[in-house]
Formats: structure tokens, C-alpha cells, sequence
């Protein structure tokens, strides 16, 4: 889920915080979004405690860096032995220039590796501007995505542009794609959005047995008795998700039903920048408590 953003003046001055202090730019970045300075000497909350990973740890974990990355991840997954959930890899360029578009496969997806929302998505090359699609590509490329919310994963990645295979389906729409977070190595629930394409999606979590979680605004709101059909292919979406976050105190990790089967998205270690001041405090307090940090 891309990242609400901030107007460019806002922006540039946070980024540019990150290069003076990353500490100070994340307490501000806090301040601005809750009204209060986090607690980050005895985080309690899940926003708080990825926050005080994001700067003690993450800018130096290697591990926690290779999974950030949407290029170097793919060996990670295929370590963890699920390299038949990753979408087939097409072409991996340094640069937007090195694109050679008339070899790409007719529907195609392109994005960035270092950050979020710098995706191209093609269902049909013959629609596609090329000239328009290489600049904005030039564009995020000059990003320094890691600098807007000091999301220290990000920093000093090597940037690569991976276009990989698309896996909307026949008519062209998406898949569903469910994100599941998980604490310790093990998935707890997952969270899919409903509703997109009519302009007011609505975002439920569901247990592993696709039960109902009224632990945020609209599951709560959600009518009594409230059920959706447990999707095929959703308990191995889960042992997925077990396997790739063990070893991480949290993870979230993306994945996609599709009609070819699960597919890997992206593993998320700051959903929402670990600023999400949309999660009920409640649960922002019991999902803290689930980490062992």
C-alpha cells in the first residue's frame, strides 16, 4: 500500500531532517502525525517499537536490508524454499535508459527496488508511452525514498529497476493481494482492502481461518455476522508467511492469490513508515505486546 504523501516543501524539509539526525526527524515525523513525542527508550506500541528498531537496527542489519530490497529479497525467498511463489523475473536494468521495451513481453511489470509506489504496471504494451514511463522511472530513480520518513532499510541500497512477469488475470484486473502480519515467525492474521475499484475501499483483518478481527474501524463496522469465503491456496499463503518472517520480531509479508497459484509481493518491516495512525490504539498496544524486540 503506497504511502500517503506529504506537499514537496513538507517533504524536502524531512528529508532533509534524515540527513542531520534520522532520530530527530522520526520524532517530528511523530509529533506531527499523533500529537505527542514517541516513546522510544520503552516503546510499548507495534508504531513505537518499529521505530526504535528503524534506528538502532535496521540501517545495519544485513539481513533486515536484503529483504527490503525488491531485487536481492527474491534470494531470500528462494532460500527460505519457496522460490515457486516469486514471479517470473524477465530483466533487471541499472538504469531506465538500459530498458529495451520492444523485448518486453506484451503485459509486463516494472518497479523500483529501494521504496514503494514506484511501480509500472503494463496489461498492454501497445497502450503503453514508453517516453512517459522512462521519465518517470528517471524520476523516482532520483528519490531519496530512504530520506522522507528516515526508513533506514532503504539507505544505500543499490538501485535496480526489475521487470517482472504480470499476473492480472485475462480481463486485466489484479489479484487480491493479502498482507499478513507476523510476529516472531508466525503469521497472525492478514489484512486484504475490498472495494478499491468502487473509490472507497475497505480494509478487513482475518484470522488464519479467515474469521472476522474487528481490531479496526471497519471490521468493527462491519455487520453482524459478517463473512467472507475462505480463498483457495490461503493456508499455504500462511505457512509462506511463517517461513519467510521467522527469525524477525515482525514482518509483513505481501502476498498474492492468484489464478496461477500464490505469488510473492514484498516483505514490509515500517508498514506506513511505522507511523500508521490509522490502526485503533487498542490494537497498536496488542500488536506491541505480540513482539519480542
Amino acid at each position: 500500500m503506497e504511502k500517503k504523501r506529504i506537499n514537496k516543501n513538507t517533504r524536502a524539509f524531512f528529508a532533509a531532517m534524515s540527513y542531520i539526525s534520522p532520530r530527530l526527524n522520526t520524532a517530528l515525523l511523530f509529533k506531527r502525525k499523533f500529537g505527542r513525542w514517541p516513546q522510544l527508550k520503552e516503546p510499548k506500541t507495534l508504531n513505537e517499537k518499529l521505530l526504535k528498531l528503524k534506528l538502532e537496527s535496521f540501517g545495519t542489519d544485513p539481513l533486515v536490508r536484503k529483504c527490503a530490497d525488491k531485487n536481492r529479497v527474491r534470494e531470500f525467498v528462494s532460500e527460505r524454499g519457496w522460490g515457486h511463489i516469486l514471479n517470473r523475473l524477465i530483466a533487471v536494468y541499472d538504469r531506465p535508459e538500459e530498458i529495451q521495451w520492444q523485448a518486453l513481453p506484451e503485459s509486463f511489470a516494472l518497479k523500483w527496488n529501494f521504496g514503494c509506489g514506484y511501480n509500472i504496471i503494463c496489461r498492454d504494451k501497445a497502450d503503453l508511452d514508453f517516453r512517459e514511463a522512462e521519465r518517470k522511472m528517471k524520476k523516482w530513480g532520483r528519490e531519496p525514498f530512504w530520506s522522507y520518513y528516515s526508513e533506514l532499510q532503504y539507505r544505500g541500497v543499490d538501485k535496480k529497476i526489475i521487470a517482472e512477469e504480470y499476473i492480472g488475470d485475462a480481463e486485466g484486473k489484479l489479484p487480491e493481494d493479502y498482507k499478513f502480519y507476523c510476529f516472531n515467525g508466525r503469521a497472525y492474521c492478514c489484512m486484504l482492502c475490498l472495494d478499491r475499484d468502487e473509490g472507497w475501499p475497505k480494509f478487513y483483518f482475518m484470522d488464519r481461518d479467515f474469521r472476522l478481527l474487528r481490531i479496526n474501524r471497519d471490521s468493527r463496522n462491519a455487520p453482524e455476522g459478517f463473512a467472507l469465503p475462505k480463498p483457495e491456496g490461503l493456508d499455504e499463503a500462511f505457512q509462506a508467511a511463517d517461513d519467510l518472517s521467522r527469525g524477525f520480531p515482525f514482518v509483513r509479508v505481501d502476498l498474492y492469490l492468484t489464478d496461477k497459484g500464490l505469488r510473492f509481493g514484498e516483505m514490509t518491516f515500517t508498514p506506513a513508515a511505522a507511523l500508521d495512525n490509522k490502526r485503533l490504539p487498542e490494537t497498536d498496544l496488542m500488536f506491541g505486546a505480540m513482539m519480542e524486540a
